[in-house]
């Protein structure tokens, strides 16, 4: 078995990183697969959504392996996810080039999570620069996008004029996706009915497809 790795990166912190892999990582094991997430992250805050996941959930994670590795262990444990799992999402940190690179390198997609934000799109740039130079595909993902406005309209429209890859799913500013997280689920198991899940398995879908998945 050899599972698809997908590396959630941006060099901007606050983009929601962590929230769309543990919410990707429901989604894909809630289709059968069996999925691996790496958190690469030093701040861990995947490690301490599983750990509630194992309490609260399943002790065996719901579906879902868990690793925490780093520097030269990355590598290592990508090759040992790859033997078990269907599709591996790694959780990368904001400014570790080292690490990152090395899960770029690794990955068969790069998301790039991006608040519509000016901040945001000036940040996004040098993600897709290293995903070229590491010949891997990437994909800018909107999160926490607010349902209307100007400011969204205008990152738009800077982003076709960048001619930036850019999901058609959107994830809204919605506080379900994190009200999931604190019972250490995703919102498709916590309100499988709500917008945001509809959203998350739309991202889902565009994900699968893309990847022959």
């Amino acid at each position: 078995m050899s599972a698809k790795i997908i590396t959630i990166a941006q060099q901007k912190g606050g983009a929601g990183k962590t929230t769309i892999a543990a919410q990707l990582g429901v989604a894909f094991a809630n289709r059968g697969r069996k999925v691996g997430l790496i958190d690469i992250d030093p701040q861990g805050s995947l490690a301490m959504w599983y750990e509630v996941r194992k309490q609260l959930v399943d002790e065996a994670g719901g579906g879902i392996t868990f690793v925490q590795a780093s520097g030269w262990r990355l590598a290592t444990e990508l090759d040992r996810l790859k033997r078990t799992c269907d599709l591996i999402l790694v959780d990368s940190p904001p400014h570790a080039e080292t690490d990152v690179r090395i899960a770029v390198r690794g990955g068969d997609l790069i998301l790039v999570p991006m608040q519509p934000t000016p901040l945001d799109l000036w940040a996004t740039q040098p993600t897709l620069d290293m995903a070229k130079k590491e010949k891997t595909p990437a994909l800018v993902v909107f999160n926490r996008t607010p349902a209307k406005g100007k400011l969204v309209d205008a990152v738009r429209k800077k982003i076709q004029q960048a001619e930036m890859p850019v999901a058609a799913a959107v994830l809204g500013n919605r506080v379900a996706f994190a009200a999931s997280l604190m019972e250490g689920k995703g919102v498709l198991e916590s309100n499988p009915r709500h917008t945001a899940t509809k959203e998350i398995k739309a991202l889902a879908d565009e994900i699968a497809v893309k990847l022959g998945f």
